[in-house]
C-alpha cells in the first residue's frame, strides 16, 4: 500500500524503510527514509476531515503568505506529488500527503518543566502573530464549529434529554457541574455577538506534541496544521493552559494528582505574549484567564455528552471512561477557579512590567 503512495512522490519501491509513529491521535503516520532524506508521510482521516482539499487550500496560502512577509520561518507544508498533486487517494480513496522530516528536531509527548511550556507558548504565539495581516477570509473552516461553544452546550442539553435513566444517574455530579458553569457560555455568546474580539489566525491544537524541538529544548515551529483556521486567541491560549497547568492529563483517574502548576501559567502568559502582547487588543488580554476556564469547560462537556449519548464518539477502553474523563476534567476546572486570584497578580505584574 506504502509503495503506491509513496511512488506518486516520488520516493520509488525498495528504496526506502518505512516506521509507524503513534503520537497523532486522529491521522496515521508514518516517518520515510529514502536515499539520504526524510520526510513524514500522512494519512488524513477523512471522517474527521470531510474536505481533505481545504487542508490543502489553507496551507498553501499560508505557505505563501509567510515565504513572501517573514522568509526565514520555518514552515512544514506539503510536498507535490510527480503530477503536481499536494494530496493523493489510494485504491481504497483514502488520502494521503507527504511532508519533510526536519532534521534534528523532536517532539515531547508530556510537558514536564515550566520550560518547556514557554517554549510552545512562544512558538504558537509567534505563529499566529506572523499571520496576524493575513487576510482571514482566505482560509475555510477545515473542521466547522469545532470550538463552538454555543454548539456544544446544545449539544450537551440534547444528550440529557435523551440519556438513559441509567446514564443520568451515573452522571449526576458532572450534569450538575455542567449546568452550573453556564456562565462560560453566556461569555462566549457575548464574545461572538458583540464582535468583541477579532478573529485571527488560530492553531486550535496545541498540545506539546505538535510544537518541534531542538536538541537544546529550544521550540522551533509547530506543525499538524490540520486544523488551523480562523478563530479566537483564547482557542489556542486555552488549550494550553488545559493540557500544560496539571501534571496528570484528562486520563488519569486518581483525582488527587490534578493540579495547578501556577509557575507554568506564567510561562505560559510570558511565552506567548513576548510574540503576541503588541498584537493582542486590550480586550483579548483581559480575557485571558477566561481562556482556561472556556476550553477546560468545552472538553468537559464534550465528554460527558458523548457519555450521556452511549458513547459513540470518542474511543474507550472500560466502562464510563467518558464520563471518567468529564469528572477529570471538571475537577481541573474547580481548581483552575480557585487560582483565579493568582493567576490574575501573574497576568497584571507581567503585563506591567514588561507592556
Amino acid at each position: 500500500m506504502l509503495n503506491d503512495i509513496l511512488n506518486t512522490f516520488g520516493v520509488q519501491s525498495g528504496t526506502y524503510i518505512s516506521e509507524k509513529l503513534n503520537s497523532g491521535l486522529i491521522n496515521h503516520t508514518w516517518k520515510i527514509s529514502s536515499e539520504g532524506r526524510e520526510y513524514i508521510l500522512q494519512q488524513i482521516n477523512k471522517n474527521v476531515f470531510k474536505s481533505p482539499g481545504d487542508i490543502v487550500k489553507n496551507i498553501r496560502a499560508l505557505d505563501s503568505f509567510l515565504a513572501e512577509n517573514s522568509p526565514d520561518y520555518l514552515f512544514v507544508s506539503f510536498l507535490p506529488s510527480s503530477s503536481g498533486e499536494y494530496i493523493v487517494q489510494d485504491g481504497s480513496e483514502e488520502f494521503y500527503r507527504l511532508m519533510p522530516f526536519v532534521k534534528n528536531s523532536k517532539t515531547l509527548t508530556v510537558v514536564t518543566t515550566k520550560q518547556e511550556a514557554y517554549e510552545a507558548a512562544l512558538q504558537f504565539g509567534k505563529f499566529t502573530s506572523l499571520l496576524s495581516n493575513f487576510e482571514i477570509a482566505k482560509l475555510s473552516y477545515t473542521l466547522p464549529d469545532f470550538h463552538n461553544l454555543t454548539l456544544r452546550f446544545e449539544q450537551f442539553k440534547q444528550a440529557y434529554r435523551n440519556a438513559t435513566t441509567e446514564r443520568l444517574n451515573e452522571a449526576e455530579s458532572a450534569i450538575k457541574d455542567a449546568f452550573n458553569h453556564q456562565e462560560i457560555v453566556q461569555t462566549y455568546k457575548s464574545i461572538v455577538t458583540d464582535s468583541l474580539i477579532p478573529l485571527r489566525v488560530i492553531h486550535h491544537d496545541t498540545k506539546i506534541s505538535n510544537v518541534l524541538f531542538n536538541k537544546d529544548h529550544l521550540g522551533i515551529c509547530v506543525i499538524d496544521l490540520d486544523t488551523v483556521m480562523p478563530g479566537y486567541f483564547f482557542s489556542d491560549v486555552g488549550d494550553m493552559l488545559r493540557t500544560y497547568l496539571s501534571p496528570a492529563n484528562e486520563e488519569e483517574k486518581d483525582f488527587s494528582k490534578i493540579s495547578i502548576r501556577e509557575d507554568f501559567f506564567q510561562a505560559i502568559i510570558e511565552g506567548y505574549c513576548t510574540e503576541m502582547a503588541s498584537v493582542l487588543t486590550q480586550a483579548e488580554k483581559e480575557l485571558f484567564i477566561y481562556s482556561g476556564k472556556f476550553m477546560i469547560y468545552m472538553q468537559a462537556i464534550r465528554f460527558l455528552t458523548d457519555f450521556l449519548n452511549g458513547d459513540i464518539y470518542y474511543s474507550h477502553s472500560y466502562p464510563k471512561h467518558n464520563l471518567k474523563r468529564a469528572q477529570n476534567q471538571f475537577v481541573l476546572l474547580k481548581r483552575y477557579i480557585a487560582a483565579e486570584e493568582t493567576f490574575s497578580k501573574i497576568i497584571l505584574t507581567f503585563l506591567n512590567s514588561k507592556y
